[in-house]
This record gives C-alpha cells, structure tokens and sequence, in this order.
C-alpha cells in the first residue's frame, strides 16, 4: 500500500461506543494523576533555581500549551475513538511516516520519563537510607510497576485511581497546611516565611527574563505525560463521556496543583533555599522543623513516581501495540493477551528499562537532567505532532462535519497557533542553552534513526489499512 493519509471515516456518527475496559473515573484519575509527577515533586526545584518566582508565570503559559493540546486531542480522541491515538490521528491526517514517528517517539518519551521516575525515586529513598546505592531502588521499583502493567487493563486502572487518590490528598493538604503556616507564622523561623519572598531576595525576575526562559524546558517536562488522556480515552467504556470530562479538568489542575503549589512554596521558603538535593515539597517541612509531615510527603512523592512509571507503561505500551497492528512496528509487538494487555510490548518496555539501573549506578548525580531534557524533547515533538495533525483534520471537513463535532476546540484555530509557536519556541531555546544541545541531538539522532529505519525496513510499502472509526464526512 503506498505510504498516504489513510482515511479516519466510517459511517455512524451518532453510535456511542461502550466496551469493557476503564471506566470514567478511571479516564479521569489518569488524567489527574498525569499531571501531578516527578516533574512537579522533584523537577519543580531546578525550575525555580534558574527563573526564581517568575517560574510562575512559566507554569501558566505551559499549562495554556497543554490546554490546548488536549483539547485538540480529545476532540479527535471523541471524533475517531481508536487504539493507538494519536499516532493513528497523525497517520491518517498527516501521512504515514508521521503516525510512525510520532508513536516511537511518545514510546521513546515514555521511556525517558520513566527512567526519570525510578531515578527521582532512587534519590527520595535517599531520605531514609542515606548511604544506599541508587540503583538498588530502580530495580525494587521496576518489579513493582512491571507486575502492575502485566495485569489487566481494570487493574491498572485501579492502581493508578489509589495512587492518585493519595497524591491529589497530598498536594491539597501541603496547600492548605502552608496556607496556615502563612496565616499564623508557625515554623522554626517565621521571619522567612511570608509572600514578599516573591520579590524580595532579587525580585520577581531575579535572573531576569532569560532565566525565566531557561526554566521552561523543565516545567515542559513536568507537564509531559498528559497526553496519555487520549490513549487512555481509546480503552474507556464511553469515551464520549469520559475524555470531555477528564480534558475539561486541565485549567483546574493547572491552576491548583501547579501554580497554587508553587505559590505556597515560593512563599514559604526564600527560592534561593530550594536546593534541588530533595523534593522542595518535603524540603519546605523539613526547613520548619515539620519532621513527621515531611516524612509523609516523602511517601507521596515516592508515591507519584511509581504512578507516573506505571501510567506511562500503560501509554507506551498501546501505542506501541497500535503501530504493530498497523505494520508500523515489529507484530510481535502486537500481541494482546485475552485481558487486553500488550504483554508482549510491556515485557520489552520493562527490559529496556533496565538501562535505569546502570544509568543509576554508573552516574547517580547527573541521570535525571540528563534525561529530564531527553523526555522535553520528545514531549514536546509529540504535542507538535498533535496539534499539526488536529489543524490538518479541520481541513478535511466541511462547514457540516464540525458543526456535528461534539467536543470542539475552543478558540479555534488562534488558540492552536499559539501552542505550535510555543513549541517551536521551545526548540530554540534548546538549541540556545548548551546544557540543552546533548538532548537536542539525541533528540534529532533519534528521528533520524527511526526514519531510516521506516523506509529500509519498507514500513511505506507494508502499512496496514487505517481502520475506520469515525463519522462520515457529509457531502455538501
């Protein structure tokens, strides 16, 4: 078949689809929990070391990119429910080396990000055994999450529901109990505490506005993995239902357990003390003599790190599995057990992971910088490849298809402007900052491996049709 944009129509527009598979609370935990992880936990502190308060407003124009991101990813996610998301949106609005790349890619960054997972969880164990290798805790972490993604769908669904559960109860009580700190000065040392620590100490720019473009590869990183709505979304009960809802939760999320976190942090401590050595969420305890509260932090972020590893498994694992059936990837890698688990792409996944635990005992303290830029790029070349791929499917319909949309984009299409320009953006700043060109290339290396590999291998040649899933384009 000749490597061309398949065509993502088929002919009921009105069915509902419900099958057994997650259902919508768990489409709405994943998608709250994916935007509560490491990077906010851990990466959060090396933002606010290189932009200071003004890290602030980094979270906001971020979280406005992944708004818009997803809101073009549920739109086509309700439209064209499919296994492997946007991998196949991307095939069939854009052509086929682009559903390709784009799902090696999301496997790569999940693979990054995960690496940068067990290595944070490596460094909070720190906490209690000081003198431990790092690598012992990778390993003990590998086989916890590698058990929980061979289960079925359902139990995966749940283990993230719990995690979640305890993580969204941590960030709102950190909030809370520093907003009482705040309010009546408790501490071992209130004279620190106070929210003139957001322009004291050098101001609100204190390495002025290029210190606040540093920092936003880092805050890219933290919100990375959201997009795994939409692959989440295509093994739900009803996504009709459940994708909107869950998309719709983002300005809140990013609102509350972004800027609001960050706020109670900056205020708290001045944001020269957030040394980046442990979680600034458990450094601002320990900084007030809070021993015991700390110490439950530290569990929860622990906690949101194996989430964060185990959803993003989950992610890669479907796409993967996706680019199989579609001649895009190995068919062994297409191999589905009877409880819907890619056994077969999990059990790669988690072998390749292994690399963690050598990175952790070969170099303990650069792996996460290094991989956190590594998992940026690829975070942010797949939500380029979304937002191009949702624009290239407007084009395709006329006046009548999107007015039958029913879950459209707001502020179409300035909205989507803004976040390709933000992205594009962001690649200048890597190639910017020399801290940022080894990522960069290993980036740029990657695409260029994998295409060479799509055409020696005759991927353009062998791609399976396309299947259709989505409403009939109405003849004018």
């Amino acid at each position: 078949m000749v490597d061309s944009p398949a065509d993502p129509r088929s002919a009921n527009p009105t069915t509902v689809i419900k099958r057994p598979g997650l259902k919508a609370r768990h489409i709405h935990f994943i998608a709250l929990g994916s935007a509560i992880g490491t990077g906010l936990f851990y990466g959060s502190a090396g933002a606010i070391q290189a932009a200071g308060p003004s890290v602030l407003l980094v979270y906001l124009l971020g979280g406005a990119v992944v708004y818009f991101m997803l809101r073009a990813l549920g739109e086509m996610s309700v439209h064209h429910p499919v296994r492997g998301s946007f991998a196949v949106y991307t095939r069939a609005h854009l052509g086929g080396w682009s559903g390709y790349i784009t799902g090696w890619m999301f496997a790569f960054e999940m693979m990054i990000v995960c690496l940068a997972d067990l290595t944070a969880i490596a460094i909070y164990m720190k906490f209690w055994f000081p003198d431990s290798p790092q690598w012992i805790w990778v390993a003990v972490t590998l086989l916890i999450v590698g058990a929980a993604n061979l289960a079925s769908v359902r139990w995966f669904g749940e283990l993230e529901f719990i995690f979640t559960i305890i993580k969204v109860t941590a960030v709102v009580g950190m909030i809370l109990g520093g907003a009482a700190i705040l309010a009546f000065g408790l501490g071992t040392d209130p004279a620190t505490v106070g929210i003139d620590n957001l322009w004291n100490n050098g101001g609100f720019f204190p390495n002025g506005v290029g210190g606040m473009i540093a920092a936003f590869i880092l805050v890219l990183f933290a919100f990375g993995g959201t997009e795994i709505i939409g692959v989440a979304g295509s093994e739900a009960e009803d996504p009709d239902k459940s994708v909107p809802k869950a998309v719709n939760t983002v300005p809140v999320r990013i609102l509350l357990f972004y800027v609001g976190a960050i706020f109670v942090i900056l205020a708290l401590n001045p944001w020269q003390a957030i040394t980046g050595e442990e979680s600034p969420f458990v450094q601002i305890f320990s900084t007030l003599g809070v021993n015991w509260a700390a110490a439950l932090l530290n569990v929860v972020v622990i906690t949101a790190a194996l989430s964060a590893i185990n959803a993003d498994l989950f992610g890669a694992g479907r796409v993967l599995t996706g680019l199989a059936k579609e001649n895009l990837a190995p068919k062994a890698m297409g191999r589905v057990t009877k409880n819907g688990v890619p056994v077969m792409t999990t059990a790669i996944l988690i072998a390749v992971l292994i690399i963690g635990v050598i990175l952790n005992a070969v170099l303990p303290e650069r792996v996460f910088v290094i991989v956190a830029a590594l998992a940026t790029f690829a975070t942010v070349y797949v939500w380029l490849m979304i937002l191009l791929a949702h624009v290239a499917s407007r084009r395709h319909m006329d006046p009548a298809e999107v007015a039958s949309l029913k879950f459209p984009v707001p502020l179409w299409p300035w909205g989507q402007y803004f976040a390709i320009a933000f992205i594009l953006f962001t690649f200048g700043i890597m190639l910017w900052l020399d801290e940022y060109h080894l990522a960069l290339g290993v980036g740029v290396g990657f695409l260029v491996l994998m295409t060479v590999l799509y055409y020696v291998t005759g991927r353009p040649q062998a791609i399976a049709p396309a299947p259709e899933v989505a409403p009939q384009e109405t003849k004018a």
